[in-house]
């Protein structure tokens, strides 16, 4: 088992690059397959979700090639079986992908029921509602998840509520189908409009990504491509966050500042100075931070990916603030945690009470999810005294070389392997 070691204390300065983005490239691997040629994805980040996503591609017969460290080469033409390995699929959340990635092409497929970060419910209803909307029947035994059809034809499709998940399968599996598909309440994340980008690039025909209505005309074939994942708005965040609470100066490089606005603007009602340029953002603190009321919502409200990393820097803010998850019903898991560090948090339900402390202190801790991670890792970074960090798997499924980016910028932090325990990882 690998932990991070955080001495605190130390402000962070310099400049950081952002990597790709995770929730993007988890949904443009899988769709690799719907093309009828080689791909070459480009700025891919050295995650483990990524590591995973990869080796199932190769377990089903793709060509996978790394061409650098950020960009690979990936030829699905002999993926014949369309049946995800469950030992591999039970790893991650974005497994599913898989689901309308291989109905899309093959008209079947059989994928385990997702595994990653327990945050609450979590249902595929309404993946199975799109689907079944585009012609295909849809079974649940013993955990895997079976679809197939006939023929996919082209349909109205409305997710009774916002659903990231939901939208990204249902493109994927309407881009080759008859006819024109018409997904209403569509959710607008930049990785949904990255990924009809990437479609777009292959070939399909796909309008209004980005709204609440997408409308897609499906096509007989889509062909290779070459494609640059986005830069990864939540990695940003979490070093804008980060700097943030140590009181730092930091640049954060490869970024679209268009995808942080929620973020910079509760950043700056804390009372952060954010300095935009054209790729990039300046982070820097030189007065008081003070309270704030924030609610999860979907793009472009905050993101609740963001919601455990700017709960910690409010722990550190003057007066009582308020944070609300109106997306995931389990997202607070990480409070406990930083009760142990000095956090004065009480929560009830979806709400958080957060009363400033000014100062944590370090303490053993455990990340509880991905995002939870993270926040253990800005509040070791501003807290006094050493920080233990245990289950670090979670945070390497999102954030690529977190600890080597950090100490770039001054941080004492450092991934110790604890003998006598196994390390929850798949490389490719």
């Amino acid at each position: 088992m690998e932990k991070f070691i955080i001495k605190g204390g130390r402000r962070l300065e310099g400049e950081v690059e952002i990597s790709g983005a995770k929730n993007a490239v988890v949904a443009i691997i899988p769709a690799v397959i719907l093309a009828d040629g080689p791909c070459v994805l480009e700025n891919i980040p050295n995650i483990s979700d990524v590591s995973i996503s990869l080796r199932i591609l190769y377990e089903m017969g793709a060509d996978v090639q790394k061409l650098d460290k950020n960009t690979y080469r990936i030829d699905a033409g002999n993926i014949k079986d369309p049946v995800v390995p469950y030992e591999l699929a039970r790893h991650m959340r974005a497994s599913y992908y898989f689901l309308g990635t291989l109905l899309g092409k093959f008209g079947r497929a059989r994928v385990s029921m997702p595994g990653g970060c327990y945050l609450g419910d979590r249902p595929i209803d309404q993946h199975l509602k799109a689907f079944s909307a585009l012609g295909a029947a849809c079974t649940l035994d013993n955990g895997m998840i079976d679809i197939c059809a006939d023929s996919l034809i082209g349909a109205q499709i409305y997710f009774d509520k916002i659903t990231v998940g939901a939208t990204i399968n249902a493109m994927l599996a309407a881009v080759k189908a008859t006819g024109l598909t018409v997904i209403e309440n569509a959710a607008k994340e930049p990785h949904i409009v990255d990924l009809a980008n990437f479609l777009n690039s292959m070939g399909a025909d796909i309008m209004g990504a980005g709204t609440d209505v997408i409308k897609i005309r499906g096509v007989k074939q889509l062909k290779g491509t070459t494609y640059a994942i986005i830069p990864d708005q939540i990695e940003a965040g979490t070093y804008m966050v980060a700097a943030a609470a140590t009181k730092g100066n930091v640049l954060i490089k490869n970024v679209i500042p268009k995808h942080l606005e929620s973020i910079t603007q509760k950043l700056a009602k804390i009372g952060v100075n954010v300095e935009e340029f054209d790729d990039s953002v300046r982070i820097s603190v030189d007065g008081p931070l003070v309270k704030t009321s924030i609610k999860t919502m979907p793009h472009p409200g905050f993101p609740t990916d963001m919601q455990p990393q700017i709960s910690t820097l409010l722990c550190l803010a003057e007066g009582t603030s308020i944070v609300t998850d109106e997306i995931f019903n389990n997202r607070f898991r990480y409070v406990d945690e930083l009760r142990r560090m000095g956090a004065d948090i009480s929560v009830e339900g979806r709400v958080a009470v957060i009363e400033g402390v000014g100062k944590l202190m370090g303490a053993p801790v455990t990340a509880p999810d991905l995002r939870a991670g993270a926040a253990l890792i800005i509040a070791g970074l501003a807290a006094g005294g050493v920080t233990e960090i245990d289950d670090i798997y979670h945070i390497e499924r999102g954030y690529e070389d977190i600890e080597h980016k950090l100490r770039a910028l001054g941080a004492d932090i450092e991934k110790k392997t604890v003998p006598g325990s196994s390390v929850r990882k798949v490389a490719l």
